[in-house]
């Protein structure tokens, strides 16, 4: 993978309201992490688009250009810091709205040590359960590999020609390019092929019962002065008129 050059500056820059004036003026402001150290930065919105819109994305591999860089000195070793940084993008912070870059994290690396990455998985071929009424699902859109900084493939081809209705690809499936390995756990699935999901209809709510009515039953009490109170009124003599 070619080194792709990215131009910075140092940030002197720091807190809410100053990276917003950064921001207005199509700068993004940015951290170089190596080990411990930090080291702030900030980057044209323009030339970071077009650095990670190539067919590596956000995977990268950047020859971080920061001016004068080679005149900071680090407050440890007291060493001058090289002009160029070998970097890849750590995170990217994006507006939950707008979706514009907001920040991002470089890490330094080496081009000939080993490191870890997620790369994206890219599907090929035409199953033929999808022309059976199937659909494809993918359970995993990207997986972690371990290559040298200039081995990081692009994607992870899955050839799904042969799949069938309830077919499915598991990781340890996967052929990865060589000097890349592929990390996670072997039976983990990545993309399915399955019947449609039919949503079932909820059953109609039952009728609600209605509630019998309740016949109060007589207190003892009350008996007693009903039975007293009819015979006295059966001897009561009728009215002369």
């Amino acid at each position: 993978m070619a080194e792709i050059k990215l131009e910075a500056q140092i940030r002197e820059e720091v807190g809410k309201e100053a990276v917003k004036k950064l921001r207005k003026q199509n700068l993004i402001p940015a951290v170089v992490y190596k080990g411990k150290n930090a080291l702030n930065i900030k980057v044209s919105t323009k030339e970071l688009r077009e650095a990670i819109h190539t067919k590596a994305g956000e995977n990268v591999v950047i020859n971080l250009q920061i001016a004068d860089d080679s005149q900071k000195k680090t407050k440890t070793s007291g060493k001058t810091k090289g002009a160029a940084r070998t970097v890849i993008i750590k995170e990217i912070q994006y507006h939950p709205v707008r979706g514009d870059i907001l920040h991002l994290d470089f890490n330094e690396i080496s081009l000939t040590e080993v490191l870890t990455v997620k790369v994206p998985i890219k599907v090929k071929g035409e199953a033929p359960g999808l022309k059976e009424g199937g659909v494809l699902e993918h359970v995993l859109w990207e997986i972690e590999v371990e290559c040298l900084p200039t081995e990081i493939p692009e994607n992870i081809p899955v050839d799904v020609s042969q799949m069938k209705i309830g077919d499915a690809i598991l990781l340890e499936n996967l052929k990865a390019p060589a000097g890349v390995k592929i990390l996670g756990e072997g039976q983990a699935t990545v993309i399915t092929l399955g019947l449609p999901h039919v949503e079932k209809e909820e059953a109609a709510p039952a009728e609600e019962m209605l509630e019998p009515e309740v016949i109060m039953e007589k207190k003892p009490e009350e008996e007693e002065e009903e039975a007293a109170e009819k015979p006295r009124k059966e001897k009561e003599p009728e009215k002369q008129s």
